[in-house]
């Protein structure tokens, strides 16, 4: 696996990827390491000493964190899901679905192996959660 925090591209530059990619993955990325700093904390206390803004933060980075799990192609015959196409433009735009708090009211378990939010909202209504 490969941990967002700890690995970079030189491409990842708004004059190759556009803007909007760029301030996504960059939202993504900031979102994470709050995540990150946020974890001996939480192990400490729990969650319900958090504020309402870090609890929220928990959550979306939990959400990013499974949606990373995207169904692969070469992952198929490993975890038995049948691995998708997503489009760059999709995928952006579901990570900043997610950054904007669109997934919210959707368990993050639903982020688990989908290709974008609407597929995410699509495994909630079915798995009834």
């Amino acid at each position: 696996a490969v941990d967002p925090l700890e690995s970079s591209s030189r491409m990842l530059d708004p004059l190759l990827v556009g803007d909007e990619h760029y301030a996504v993955a960059r939202g993504v990325q900031q979102l994470l390491q709050r995540y990150r700093e946020l974890q001996d904390i939480i192990a400490i206390l729990g969650m319900d000493e958090l504020s309402d803004e870090d609890k929220q933060i928990v959550n979306r980075a939990r959400r990013v964190r499974n949606f990373l799990s995207q169904p692969f192609h070469v992952a198929e015959q490993f975890n038995g899901i049948k691995g998708l196409f997503v489009r760059k433009d999709e995928t952006v735009r579901s990570f900043k679905a997610i950054l904007e708090g669109k997934g919210d009211h959707l368990p993050e378990q639903a982020f688990m192996y989908v290709g974008n939010i609407e597929e995410a909202e699509e495994k909630a209504a079915i798995l009834g959660l």
